[in-house]
Order: C-alpha cells, then structure tokens, then sequence
C-alpha cells in the first residue's frame, strides 16, 4: 500500500470509519505479527504482542504524523512493545513449528530445523539493536532507508550496525559449528 493510500485511510480511521481500520489491520497484521515473532521466538506471545500494536495504534491516531510512513510508524510500535515483551518476560525459547518445504528429504529436514533453530537461537543471544536490525533485514526484507526511518537513527548507523550484527552472529554460529 501507498504512503498516500495508508493517509487516507487513517484519516479515515480518525473520522471514526472501522473499514478503514479493517483494511489497516488486514494489510499489516501478518508483517506486524512476523516482526514480533521475530523478536519474541514465540507464537502466543507475538499474538498477544500484534494485538497490543494496533491497540496502540487505534487509539493514538492523532499522533501519527502523516509526513512519515504509516510502515515505519507501526513497525517502531512492534519492536517497542516486543522489546517490552522481552524485559517483562524474559522469555527466550526456541523456534518451533517453523513450516519445512515438503520436498525436502527427511535428512534434509532435520538439517533445515536444526539449522533454523541454531540461528534463531543465535539470533536470541544478540542485544536487541542487533537482533532488530538483523529481523529488519534478512526477516523482513527492509531497504536501509525503511531501517533508518523505522529505528530512527541516521542511514549510515544502520549500515554500522547492521554489519556488527553480522559479524556477531557469524561468530556465534562458527562457534556452534554451524555452517
């Protein structure tokens, strides 16, 4: 969706139109609950996680500023509040039920889960700056502006961090022996 869709629509919402918050909810409620899961390792918890989100951005319309992605605004919302998760619960758990491509090989499926569950626990050891930017990224496909705008921090620190990112969870995974 457009910036200039996404606008209209939440001018729409502050006019009191549910539609509108429909079609909002319905277009970011997958990327919203695939950052938080992301972010929280668990299914229950990035549920609860979504549905704070667009509490949150329900009622705080008005302070959304149309000058500004309505993406990265909801995205920001996501990683505070599982970040918020994360310091309330402190709840690291392993990936699990991750869907498998069915062509795969039974020793090609237990490499893959193996393999996803030893990066997501990397994933899981890293400080959160890490961990979102990496999510950001390789998760959610994000371009380094959309990081930029969603973190708030200038173009050129999420390079930096990106790259220190990487580099620790290459390290973590050598480590591991993972590939």
């Amino acid at each position: 969706m457009s910036k200039t869709d996404d606008t209209k629509l939440i001018e729409r919402c502050k006019n009191g139109d549910r539609r509108a918050f429909e079609t909002l909810l319905v277009q970011y409620e997958k990327p919203v609950f695939n950052a938080a899961f992301r972010m929280l390792s668990n299914r229950d918890d990035a549920r609860d996680v979504t549905q704070t989100v667009f509490l949150k951005v329900f009622e705080n319309f008005e302070h959304f500023d149309p000058s500004r992605r309505f993406f990265s605004w909801i995205y920001r919302i996501t990683l505070n509040e599982s970040i918020n998760w994360l310091g309330k619960s402190n709840r690291l758990e392993p990936l699990q039920g991750e869907t498998v491509d069915e062509s795969l090989s039974p020793e090609q499926e237990v490499d893959s889960e193996k393999l996803s569950a030893e990066v997501q626990q990397a994933l899981m050891s890293m400080k959160t700056d890490y961990r979102t930017v990496v999510i950001l990224k390789h998760f959610l496909g994000c371009s380094y502006v959309e990081m930029s705008d969603i973190l708030e921090i200038p173009e050129k620190k999420v390079k930096s961090r990106l790259y220190s990112a990487r580099q620790q969870l290459k390290g973590t995974l050598s480590r591991t022996g993972t590939r």
